[in-house]
């Protein structure tokens, strides 16, 4: 699983920071979160060919987090897209998506289809789980968490003790089935571990709620918008927006192991004030950075 930040700034993007979008790459999945002005550029500035994007996640429709959607889907038409994309976001999504295409003219158009959602898990396959919660902002908005499915695993050593051959055996052993081998019944949790699937949780435009805890609850990863720094906390809540303090305090209660950063204002010229604000309350914290890549 890979992170990939196309754009870290809030609502005005500066020479250094592009608008919202983050991309994150898993297997044959590539999911961008939110498409800020300029992303499609952003994609192809850090090496990413536009047909890597398998679904498109709209935290809320505020500009800075989708003005380069016109622009993105008009280059994936050009691109010999073949998959059908599969764009989610709250409610009105079909409508503001309709809105788009009856405005920009597009010669070409990929096969989309369009999902309004608005808790709990929204897709699944045999890898991973996607969830949404409402965040609390000025208007409707979502965060994301993508679970990855706990893996069942053979302990070779076990296995070899017992003398089950590598085969069929091994592999009804793995999917949680326990088996009959040379008369004796063997169980798959005696034979096998769990190795838990991570977890990675996007908290967009918000004030602490409890959508965000939820979304953020163990997360391996929290990414978490901090606008402002925790002296400008009126601010913060009178646009609907968290302190790098709320995001470390959100970090802290959910039991987070990393907290990444972004979604900074264009005040800042750095972030070196955000990232102490939010040490004092969380230790394993990051600011994020346009290309900034994160394996986990």
């Amino acid at each position: 699983m890979q992170i990939l930040f196309l754009g870290t700034s809030s609502m005005v993007p500066t020479k250094e920071r592009n608008q919202s979008g983050i991309l994150i790459s898993y297997g044959s999945e590539g999911i961008l979160i939110d498409c800020g002005e300029g992303t499609q550029r952003q994609l192809k500035i850090a090496g990413v060919k536009l047909t890597k994007i398998t679904k498109i996640l709209i935290s809320h429709w505020h500009g800075d987090h989708v003005l380069g959607l016109p622009g993105l889907l008009q280059s994936m038409s050009s691109s010999d897209y073949s998959k059908t994309l599969k764009i989610y976001g709250p409610q009105k999504t079909k409508q503001f998506m309709k809105n788009m295409f009856d405005t920009f003219i597009f010669d070409r158009k990929i096969r989309t289809e369009i999902h309004e959602i608005k808790s709990g898990k929204f897709f699944e396959n045999e890898d991973i789980i996607l969830e949404a919660e409402p965040l609390q902002h000025n208007i409707e908005t979502l965060g994301y968490r993508l679970r990855e499915n706990d893996k069942r695993k053979i302990n070779i050593k076990v296995a070899k003790k017992l003398g089950i051959p590598d085969g069929p055996l091994l592999g009804k052993l793995q999917d949680g089935k326990d088996i009959l081998f040379k008369g004796k019944e063997i169980k798959a949790d005696d034979v096998t571990y769990i190795i838990k699937g991570r977890a990675v949780a996007v908290v967009c435009d918000t004030v602490p709620c409890a959508g965000a805890d939820k979304l953020s609850k163990d997360a391996d990863v929290l990414i978490c918008e901090a606008t402002y720094s925790s002296n400008l906390e009126e601010k913060s809540l009178e646009y609907g927006h968290m302190t790098a303090k709320d995001a470390a305090l959100l970090a802290s209660r959910s039991n987070a192991k990393k907290l990444i950063l972004t979604h900074f204002s264009a005040r800042y010229k750095n972030t070196h004030e955000l990232e102490e604000d939010a040490r004092n309350y969380f230790d394993d914290v990051l600011c994020s950075k346009d290309f900034m890549k994160i394996d986990i």
